[in-house]
């Protein structure tokens, strides 16, 4: 799975999240994997 990919399901669980401690977890995961795909080279698959 690209990391494309895994911030579009983190995106589509956030959309059917029902609980505050589970969502701020998940908005905590689409940032780092943001952060991630900030820092690969522009070469690199992502």
């Amino acid at each position: 799975m690209t990391l494309e990919q895994h911030i579009e399901e983190l995106r589509a669980e956030l959309q059917n999240c029902i609980s505050r401690k589970e969502r701020h977890q998940i908005e905590r995961d689409i940032e780092a994997a943001r952060d991630e795909l900030a820092r690969r080279p522009a070469g690199e698959p992502r």
